[in-house]
């Protein structure tokens, strides 16, 4: 994060501009808007909002990844043609676009020549290739000193180890090689001609030192990569500066357009649901089911090494966030639904209902809604995360009568995602988490029912925000801060997060979850030896 941005030590003439563009915009004087760049691994898209933080329109664009057993990567010059048709198609509605922030998943690099031109199609996060490397680097440092210095736990998924291969193999890539770009200053670089990469971005090709906040350059050293060709670090929010003339040419923006290095997706969905400080989690409620603490300080390493989760800088300087997840949140419901739930969205379309809410509402009025369900659902769907990281491990369903319904299910799928939730936050504890509530992103936090479980299960108060796309919105207020139009974060919440509901925990219901829960917790060790 830039301080000065921020109001920590800004100079009396920037403090004036500030003030400045605060109260045109209050004024209704300003017309500037932001916008967030998304880069997704199989698309990308850029969302827009006016001075006030209404949303107003987004673009989309996806792109192909090969995925093979001996590999999977994804062109990232068919990304570059995904972005600046999203930004063109934006520009084309909104000609007053005054900056966009860049957020894009992490792991994935490419090595390019001089001009930026890639050398190689991108390794992704879940190519297999590296796994050798990383074996190598354990032994030169050990796996808890690389997690003291990174935040990470070794694995082949982050880029360090695939570097490392590719230079191996390919040699003659890596001699070529001018930059080694991660996807986020990939795009910025392109976008303005500046190399610049954000501490969380860069966090993730485990060869950042997270407490220092700069490269590590002892892993560079051990891994054979040279560190130059990385870009410079700098703190989350860095403005990069304009558009070069040619981008503006290519999407019709502004050549006045600033573009933003925000962050990993993570930390921007943390931003957009309005988590400054360690007493608020949160929870991302999509696809996949993420609990993102945060930390007043450098969490813990040996907890958090011991259950996989990463240690990421935050915005705020000396602030710190996590990442506990599993793999199937909103993914398990959906495979219930599409798999056994046939004739109910059948019957739910006739009463203009989501299936979700049908199911629910059937299994109200059958068994009580205040009525755990007599099943152990473990969401090992896809594989088990955080604290396990088996991707080996597979899903299960326990306690299937004749008497089980449809309904029944969903409710357990529903009840293990929150259990599963429940095994990260008691894992979490040794590292010094403590938060005392947690907001909701995500398609998830428009389930009434399901926000209440989370509540009465975890036993903390549960705020559901109305964005499903926290990210998105984190970037722009990263955005607006970044270019004047906010003061800062508290400033740009106050426009952009918008709370719908609190779910408060009830006693009752806790102690009926917690004794099921002791059942769960002794699940996935009775299933894994057999499967």
């Amino acid at each position: 994060m830039n301080k000065e941005l921020y109001g920590y030590g800004t100079a009396p003439y920037e403090n004036y501009l500030f003030e400045i563009e605060y109260q045109r915009r209050n004024r209704g004087e300003t017309h500037m808007k932001i916008a967030g760049l998304d880069i997704g691994t199989t698309g990308c898209k850029c969302t827009v909002f006016d001075e006030q933080g209404t949303y107003l329109g987004k673009a989309y664009r996806d792109y192909p990844v090969r995925r093979a057993v001996g590999g999977h990567e994804v062109d990232v010059s068919v990304i570059m043609e995904g972005v600046y048709a999203v930004l063109g198609e934006m520009a084309e509605t909104y000609p007053d676009i005054a900056g966009i922030g860049v957020t894009s998943f992490g792991e994935t690099f490419v090595m390019t020549d001089e001009n930026g031109k890639p050398l190689h199609t991108a390794m992704l996060y879940t190519d297999p290739r590296g796994k050798e490397e990383c074996e190598e680097l354990i032994q030169h440092f050990g796996a808890e000193h690389i997690a003291t210095m990174t935040g990470l736990r070794p694995h082949e998924m982050y880029s360090i180890s695939k570097m490392m291969w590719l230079k191996k193999n390919r040699p003659e890539i890596y001699e070529k090689a001018a930059y080694i770009f991660l996807m986020e200053d990939f795009v910025v670089y392109h976008l303005t001609g500046k190399r610049q990469i954000d501490y969380s971005l860069a966090t993730r090709t485990m060869a950042f030192d997270i407490q220092k906040l700069t490269w590590c350059k002892e892993m560079f050293e051990a891994a054979g990569i040279d560190v130059d060709k990385m870009s410079p670090v700098v703190p989350t929010g860095t403005d990069a500066g304009v558009v070069t003339e040619e981008t503006a040419n290519r999407t019709r923006l502004s050549k006045a357009t600033h573009i933003i290095s925000v962050s990993h997706d993570q930390v921007a969905a943390a931003v957009g649901a309005g988590a400054f400080d360690s007493s608020i989690a949160v929870d991302g409620a999509g696809t996949v089911e993420c609990v993102t603490p945060i930390y007043d300080s450098v969490p813990d390493i040996k907890t958090m090494y011991e259950g996989y989760f990463s240690v990421v800088p935050y915005v705020i300087p000396g602030k710190y966030v996590a990442y506990a997840f599993s793999y199937t949140g909103g993914a398990l419901m959906q495979w219930c639904v599409d798999t056994l739930a046939k004739q109910e969205k059948e019957i739910a379309k006739e009463e203009n209902k989501s299936v979700n809410e049908y199911l629910e509402s059937i299994y109200a009025e059958e068994r009580g809604k205040e009525n755990p369900s007599n099943l152990l659902v473990l969401p090992h769907f896809a594989g088990a995360a955080t604290p396990y990281m088996d991707t080996g491990s597979k899903g299960a369903v326990l306690g299937l009568t004749t008497d089980t319904t449809t309904a029944d299910i969903y409710r357990g799928c529903m009840e293990g995602v929150v259990y599963e939730m429940l095994v990260n936050v008691h894992a979490l504890k040794g590292s010094g988490c403590n938060f005392k509530k947690m907001h909701a992103t995500g398609g998830g936090a428009h389930s009434s029912e399901w926000m209440q479980m989370k509540a009465d299960m975890l036993n903390v108060p549960i705020v559901a925000l109305k964005t499903v796309d926290a990210g998105t919105v984190g970037s722009a207020m990263l955005t607006g801060i970044a270019i004047g139009l906010f003061k800062n974060l508290e400033d740009a919440a106050d426009y952009m997060v918008e709370e719908t509901k609190e779910y408060q925990p009830r006693e009752e219901m806790h102690e009926k979850y917690m004794q099921i829960f002791e059942r769960y917790e002794k699940v996935y060790q009775a299933i894994r030896p057999l499967v």
